[in-house]
């Protein structure tokens, strides 16, 4: 079986100077490998052609047969690294927290495993009969949150 440090460690030595961070590499005891990568600015097919070659230069299928997959990390997916989190500063997010409490809103920032989103939520407002929309901010660990990913809005 191939040992999946051994594709990590490939895929971030083709990394090296990109403005590409690595998102995942899985490795399947049949031998199907799959790594997603990710830029800021979305991921190229000429990029993911690239490092598939680069990838098969560096692994031997004379020595174990292979199946291999590279492409970006889906939109709408769920992030699996800190750099996702950082590329979506200042867009819209869904968080489904360890409670299950599920909010939408926009991510504010992002500092060390924590992450801030503003969401809008309706709170009773003395004065007021009726309970109205105000901002609340609320911070979540990384570690703590079912998931976070990225919201896609059709204006």
């Amino acid at each position: 079986m191939i040992e999946k440090s051994k594709v990590k460690s490939i895929v971030e030595e083709w990394l090296e100077g990109k403005e590409y961070f690595l998102v995942d590499v899985e490795v399947s005891a049949d031998d199907r490998i799959v790594v997603e990568i990710d830029h800021a600015d979305g991921v190229w097919i000429e990029d993911c052609c690239e490092l598939s070659r680069y990838i098969e230069e560096h692994l031997s299928r004379d020595e174990e047969d292979y199946e291999l997959e590279v492409g970006s990390a889906g939109i709408g997916q769920p992030f699996k690294v800190e750099q996702q989190y950082i590329n979506c500063i200042g867009k819209q997010v869904e968080v489904l927290a360890g409670d299950g409490q599920k909010y939408k809103g926009e991510l504010l920032g992002v500092e060390g495993r924590q992450f801030t989103v503003k969401t809008q939520e309706k709170q009773r407002v003395e004065g007021k009969k009726r309970p109205v929309m105000v901002d609340v901010e609320r911070t979540f660990s990384m570690d703590d949150v079912k998931y976070c990913k990225y919201v896609i809005e059709f204006k």
